[in-house]
């Protein structure tokens, strides 16, 4: 139960959910058209009267915090992007430049109401520039994500040792 601890007594604090179980909506920029009429659509009786935007993706976990890292090894996480629209949609990633050391993998094409694709992060652990004094070079990167109705943004963070 959430209300007890493991010795059966009440909780003092709120039983906090991990941010891989926390599927929610990532940083967004709606596109302008919104409309595709080559899409499929979806036309029940029960859809036809609802009033939200039926239609998205949500990253699981909705931003990747890789810690601190080597310099000169390779680091990999995986992000889960589900479609909790009721229609396939389609995306890209657009890869981030060469010089941040990521490199985004994933299998492309559409992807289906209620399911999810893979998107494997990939980093390559460098220091940019000259030599540094031993300390920590931080990585921040937001990946852009881009789908037929809005473009997500997954914050990436890493230090490289």
């Amino acid at each position: 139960s959430l209300l007890v601890n493991a010795a059966g007594q009440p909780r003092k604090e709120k039983v906090k959910l991990p941010s891989s179980l926390q599927g929610r909506k990532p940083n967004s920029i709606p596109n302008k058209k919104i409309e595709d009429p080559v899409a499929g659509k979806v036309n029940t009786s029960s859809l036809a009267t609802t009033r939200q935007h039926l239609s998205g993706f949500y990253l699981i976990p909705p931003r990747v915090m890789l810690g601190v890292l080597k310099e000169g090894c390779t680091y990999a996480a995986t992000v889960i992007l589900k479609n909790v629209g009721v229609n396939f949609s389609r995306f890209r990633v657009k890869q981030p430049p060469p010089h941040t050391g990521l490199r985004v993998m994933y299998s492309p094409g559409p992807v289906a109401a209620g399911l999810q694709v893979e998107l494997e992060i990939e980093i390559f652990a460098m220091v940019i520039g000259g030599e540094d004094a031993g300390g920590l070079e931080e990585v921040s990167h937001d990946i852009e994500i881009l789908t037929e109705t809005e473009t997500l943004l997954l914050p990436v963070r890493a230090n490289i040792l």
